[in-house]
């Protein structure tokens, strides 16, 4: 019986191994999750310190990129920081859902096992001490029959000795009813120990031991259903992100795609077009003249090789005045009319900074408008005002006013005489396609030549953000964004100055919207300018553009 007992404390040692090896191995998984939490942390924090490494810090307009091999890497860049941001929000899922979940299931785990083995223990307990008193009581039962026998054979002996006395059997026959009363009395507390132990132990493994054996297995499941679940959220907290992960890879392809090799050759072209003529022929020296001339023509030849001499050195002269363009630019203080920069590079930076005066110019006018308005509401209201007040702030908008229109009149005589020269020498050159960067040795660090004849035609201003590639000096002013784009409803000539022509069903793009004037400002594909009438278009606004 006791072999049985020692068995089952056997398999109640080896629950004991067993749950505690499942909660370690609960533990193991959590660790193992939080490493990968911080894998992730790390890979999402290295990620967004590699974009930050590479983004261009924009100090200035000038800087920003404007090829579109540049435009391109600098959104696979945003989309690159995007998808770190999604690294960041797996290791939130997994620290939330995860591991935080695994750390308190193990707490309460572990304080759930621990009262199921005290009740095991305690029940052992005890059982074991009853039957410690049933082994007590049958070995003092034992005990005391062992005493009635051998009162038994005293009480005998005496009884049958002749030469006893009558006291000494009655003596020993009190004795022998005393052990055997004893006995009998030890016999019934054996036989109730003994009823008492076999209910108990039959209590102890078929009731107690059962149900905590089933409670521990029903912690054990538990424990097995609850990693299944963490594992499930494991792969959950990566497949919630995967969605947008594949659109950042998919923006990444989308920026590969609008790489176009021939619009940044253009953008190149554009930049350092200079305006020169390329130098005239060296002309041929006949130093072999003088020996076959006569005498009778020696003074015309004469006359004519000073002539030609003459000539050449004219011409060399002209020509080394402008191979600085192929050479090494010589360096000067910037002016005012930008006449240290070649003709086309000049007259872009004068139209740039006729484009500012002009937008200078209307928001002074707007804010002459807006006080002459206040100043008739205060004369015809005096409480809300005094319209001798506004007096001076109008005087300083006249005076702003007269300013800019002579600046833009003295930098508009200055682009007439750059137009006049360049379209003039415009007319004599060679047509060459423009699509191509010239690269027949001629370009310098600082600037570079085309022969392009409809490059020097002059045109709505193209303007391009880029990065700095290039010599600062030559770089265009970035455009506009987009903020949304319009169809054309109505076909409209745009003869005015400003003006932007369209067909009827033209899309365009939207990078300034009505102010209130009726008209909006907006840019074809190729990115000519200009302002429409609002009313012949149909408007769509875009949230978050990151314009053309």
């Amino acid at each position: 019986m006791r072999t049985t007992s020692v068995e089952f404390q056997d398999q109640f040692d080896s629950l004991d191994k067993h749950t505690q090896w499942g909660i370690d191995f609960l533990e193991r998984y959590a660790k193992f999750v939080k490493e990968r939490i911080e894998i992730e942390q790390n890979y999402a924090k290295q990620l967004r310190n590699l974009v930050k490494k590479y983004c261009p810090k924009r100090s200035s307009k000038d800087e920003e990129p404007r090829f579109t091999s540049c435009i391109a890497f600098f959104n696979i860049l945003n989309e690159l920081n995007d998808y770190a941001g999604q690294r960041e929000v797996v290791a939130e899922e997994m620290a939330h859902r995860v591991y935080g979940e695994l750390m308190r299931y193990a707490h309460d785990l572990k304080t759930e096992r621990k009262m199921h083995l005290q009740e095991g223990r305690k029940a052992q307990q005890y059982l074991d001490m009853c039957w410690k008193q049933m082994d007590n009581s049958k070995k003092k039962f034992e005990r005391e029959c062992k005493e009635a026998e051998k009162a038994q054979q005293s009480y005998e002996r005496l009884d049958n000795d002749t030469n006893a006395t009558k006291a000494d059997v009655e003596k020993a026959k009190q004795q022998l009813n005393l052990r055997t009363h004893m006995a009998d009395e030890n016999k019934n507390e054996y036989a109730a120990q003994l009823q008492n132990f076999n209910g108990e132990q039959h209590k102890h493994f078929y009731v107690v031991i059962p149900q905590i054996y089933k409670q521990l297995q029903e912690m054990d499941e538990r424990r097995t259903i609850k990693l299944s679940e963490c594992y499930r959220g494991f792969a959950d907290s990566e497949r919630k992100v995967i969605p947008i992960i594949s659109k950042c890879l998919e923006g990444m392809i989308l920026a590969a795609k609008s790489v176009d090799e021939r619009r940044d050759s253009q953008m190149v072209v554009d930049s350092f077009k200079s305006g020169f003529e390329p130098p005239g022929d060296f002309p041929f020296e006949d130093y072999s003249q003088h020996i076959y001339r006569t005498i009778s023509d020696g003074t015309i030849s004469a006359s004519k090789q000073e002539s030609g001499k003459m000539d050449a050195k004219t011409t060399v002269g002209k020509a080394k005045g402008k191979l600085w363009l192929f050479g090494k630019k010589p360096k000067g203080p910037a002016l005012e009319d930008f006449s240290h920069l070649p003709p086309e590079q000049r007259r872009k930076k004068l139209q740039q900074r006729i484009d500012e005066l002009n937008r200078e110019l209307q928001k002074e006018s707007d804010q002459k408008e807006a006080l002459n308005k206040m100043k008739d509401v205060y004369e015809k209201n005096p409480q809300m005002g005094d319209p001798g007040s506004l007096q001076p702030k109008l005087a300083e908008t006249m005076n702003n006013i007269d300013r800019l229109r002579m600046e833009i009149h003295k930098n508009e005589a200055w682009l007439s005489e750059v137009e006049g020269k360049t379209g003039g020498r415009g007319d004599r050159r060679h047509s060459s396609d423009i699509n191509h960067l010239v690269t027949q040795g001629r370009e310098s660090p600082e600037g570079s030549y085309t022969d392009d004849a409809n490059q020097e035609v002059r045109g709505p201003p193209q303007q391009h953000g880029h990065h700095n590639e290039f010599d600062d000096e030559f770089e265009d002013d970035d455009p506009l964004p987009a903020i949304g784009h319009c169809k054309a409803i109505y076909p409209f000539d745009g003869h005015n100055e400003g003006t932007l022509a369209m067909k009827e069903g033209e899309v365009l793009y939207i990078i300034e919207e009505d102010k209130g004037d009726g008209w909006t400002r907006a840019r074809r594909q190729n990115g000519e300018e200009g302002y429409v009438p609002t009313s012949y278009i149909d408007v769509t606004l875009e949230k978050n553009s990151k314009g053309s």
